[in-house]
């Protein structure tokens, strides 16, 4: 959906990053994720940054990035790509009942802003129930009509990527 109004994938994939939970990142950390060039990614944080959608910020030798919460539009970025996700809602109901999620991500095609039909997760976390977690994933299929893949591991052991959307 996203990918048909905004023509720059890269740029879809920015707002799905910035805009689906308090994300922040820097410039070389989304090359990679993104698995584009850094002169691509500039280019869409460049724009992005110029319109006022987001705001950066030195940390160190480090130029930050992050939705800029001031900008008008705000809300109504949040809330396209929220429902673009379609998980907001249903994503805090189901974390709040595994368990101890420590957090969510949403990786594979959605996080890049493709809606391919499967929404891929990864769950990170303690003593989650599992037999819940399947009837969650079924009923979850029901609500929003897309296959959702669920990994779980007990801590992260490497950065995920993808989208944090909890924790």
């Amino acid at each position: 959906m996203l990918d048909s109004i905004v023509t720059s994938k890269t740029r879809v994939k920015l707002l799905l990053k910035f805009f689906s939970h308090n994300n922040s990142s820097y410039l070389r950390s989304l090359a990679k994720e993104f698995d584009e060039s850094t002169n691509a990614v500039r280019v869409e944080l460049n724009r992005l940054t110029d319109a006022g959608l987001l705001t950066s910020g030195e940390e160190g030798k480090t130029i930050m990035y992050r939705a800029n919460n001031a900008h008008p539009f705000f809300q109504e970025i949040k809330n396209m790509v929220s429902k673009f996700l379609g998980l907001d809602q249903l994503l805090e109901q189901v974390v709040r009942r595994l368990g101890n999620v420590e957090r969510a991500y949403i990786i594979g095609d959605y996080a890049k802003g493709i809606d391919s039909g499967t929404i891929e997760m990864v769950l990170i976390g303690k003593e989650i129930d599992q037999e819940y977690l399947e009837f969650l994933v079924n009923k979850t299929y029901e609500k929003v009509q897309r296959r959702i893949k669920v990994s779980v591991l007990e801590e992260e052991l490497e950065e995920v990527g993808g989208l944090l959307v909890f924790g």
